[in-house]
């Protein structure tokens, strides 16, 4: 069963078309990536489905269709999106972050009780809740802003590039949270990738952008045998 759908979905800025009838669909318990060079519309396409972006077409999510709700209804839907960027206030505490995330619990008592199960789950930021954000390193930020989308529990999560600018080890170690809560938790995760190599060895399913429109789809396991593939993204 698809737990996010996407049908013909358009999407603009300003008077730049960005989408040109995007349609993917997401199963629930799986992770897909998406692959394409910058311009692709990747990220507008996270954009669209989160409510980041004027579009048209359809999105479901859940049974449901979004398309015309604002990001703070989407996310209370159970979806979580991690930005390009990360995006933590340096300036506050790893703590503090987190409570941010919390926003959406319906007391501080209970926003607490999350932050603190999900911190848990984090040994390489639990010991820095109470250090300032922006000091950390690369890797501990994005592991930061995981955690942060983590604690409002989603079904869905969206990320959008998480290994740019990131040393191996970190991206490693980072997809290795996302692929454990996605084997033990059974949570759903579509991401967004420039490192090919990667996007396809943590999903099962891939859609290739180019220039607003899907070009190419299939589980990940084939894509990585094909021709196009091959030369352009892999380099062999």
């Amino acid at each position: 069963m698809a737990l996010l759908e996407l049908t013909d979905v358009e999407a603009r800025y300003g008077q730049v078309k960005a989408l040109h009838g995007v349609s993917l669909a997401v199963e629930e318990g799986q992770v897909v990536s998406i692959l394409g060079a910058n311009g692709a519309g990747k990220t507008t396409t996270l954009r669209a489905i989160s409510g980041m972006v004027r579009k048209s077409g359809e999105v479901v999510f859940a049974g449901r269709p979004i398309g015309r709700r604002s990001p703070e209804a989407i996310a209370r839907l159970g979806m979580a999106h991690v930005p390009e960027g990360r995006e933590i206030y340096g300036a506050l505490s790893v703590w503090e972050n987190l409570l941010i995330g919390a926003c959406c619990r319906s007391s501080r008592k209970e926003a607490k009780k999350e932050c603190a199960r999900v911190v848990d789950e984090f040994p390489q930021i639990a010991q820095r809740r109470d250090q300032q954000a922006g000091t950390l390193s690369g890797g501990e930020q994005q592991m930061l802003a995981l955690a942060r989308a983590l604690v409002s529990r989603p079904t869905l999560l969206l990320l959008d590039e998480p290994s740019l600018g990131l040393a191996p080890k970190a991206v490693r170690d980072f997809y290795e949270v996302v692929s454990g809560m996605n084997r033990e938790l059974g949570l759903t995760v579509l991401v967004v990738e420039q490192n090919a190599s990667v996007a396809l060895d943590v999903s099962s399913h891939t859609y290739v952008l180019e220039v607003g429109r899907v070009v190419l789809d299939g589980p990940s396991s084939d894509l990585r045998r094909h021709e196009r593939i091959r030369a352009s993204y892999l380099g062999y």
